[in-house]
């Protein structure tokens, strides 16, 4: 909803008599009943692969927010797994409603797929050093002489492996992920990855964003069916640039947690956990960046 306020800070969440069932970089899950989980965004930041000791405030709130957002506008291609139980009528006794009903879903539990999927629309990132190395990213073979942050010709599905909090994801071949999955489910994911990806990037551009790429994740409900869960089309599940600065031959500025990327590129730090402090501008920058795309996309405003 346009205006929703951003105004809490939530590093760990506190839910006494809910069970934790999984705490990832960014979000804590809790169960509910047999058939539900409440999922909290908070304002954890990791760069690296490595949760920062630093909360970026309201941050798990514009993410849940534009993650909604994605999710509504994607209906009708794929389900997901919101169930739009209000998040007030499942907290404990006692919590501090407008902490959590900002930044938490009430979703259906399913059954995670062990995958990231990644759909690549532009040569960026870890893409664009195994295109320098290979020609190809993740076995798929480009046509040569592709600069930095070109336009791929068509969009591409790279999955990758999900890594515990502290380790690093691996991307595998799409053979891969049908040896783990089978090949029929994985050939869903891909279609599902790469149809939201091209229906995520047209509509934004309509607002002045190139989605470079993004990293979905999926699970399956008793059924059998499909679902997109977790997180969707965040600044920190996708490289979002903006379409004025654009320039193919140089890395373009995101919508995300680059700031704090190219500060702690300048440290002396091996990558390893436990991370540096980061210093209160570069917070607030970073928070400002997450702030610009949720208003940019959702026409979200937040202070």
């Amino acid at each position: 909803m346009p205006g929703s306020p951003v105004s809490t800070t939530l590093h760990r969440s506190d839910l006494p008599g809910l069970s934790l069932v999984h705490q990832g970089k960014v979000r804590d899950v809790f169960a509910l009943d047999a058939g539900r989980l409440l999922m909290v965004a908070t304002d954890r930041l990791s760069a690296f692969d490595v949760v920062l000791p630093d909360p970026i405030p309201g941050k798990g709130e514009m993410l849940c927010q534009v993650s909604n957002f994605w999710f509504s506008k994607t209906a009708h291609l794929i389900p997901n797994h919101l169930t739009h139980v209000p998040v007030a009528s499942v907290l404990p006794a006692g919590v501090d409603v407008a902490l959590y009903a900002n930044r938490s879903v009430v979703v259906k539990r399913l059954k995670a797929l062990p995958v990231e999927a990644i759909a690549r629309g532009y040569l960026i990132g870890s893409g664009w050093k195994d295109y320098q190395a290979t020609g190809s990213v993740c076995g798929i073979a480009l046509p040569p002489g592709l600069r930095l942050a070109e336009q791929l010709p068509e969009p591409i599905f790279t999955p990758s492996t999900k890594a515990a909090v502290g380790a690093h994801d691996q991307n595998v071949s799409f053979d891969a992920l049908a040896a783990a999955i089978g090949g029929d489910l994985a050939g869903r994911v891909r279609a599902a990855t790469l149809q939201v990806y091209r229906f995520a990037a047209e509509y934004a551009a309509t607002r002045g964003i190139i989605i470079a790429d993004t990293k979905l994740e999926f699970g399956l409900d008793d059924a059998g069916v499909l679902h997109v869960m977790d997180e969707m089309l965040t600044p920190d599940s996708s490289r979002f640039w903006p379409a004025d600065s654009y320039r193919v031959g140089t890395s373009p500025p995101s919508y995300d947690k680059q700031f704090v990327r190219d500060y702690l590129e300048t440290l002396d730090w091996d990558k390893t956990a436990p991370g540096p402090h980061v210093p209160a501008d570069v917070i607030a920058a970073t928070r400002s960046k997450y702030a610009e795309a949720l208003q940019r996309l959702a026409d979200i405003t937040v202070d």
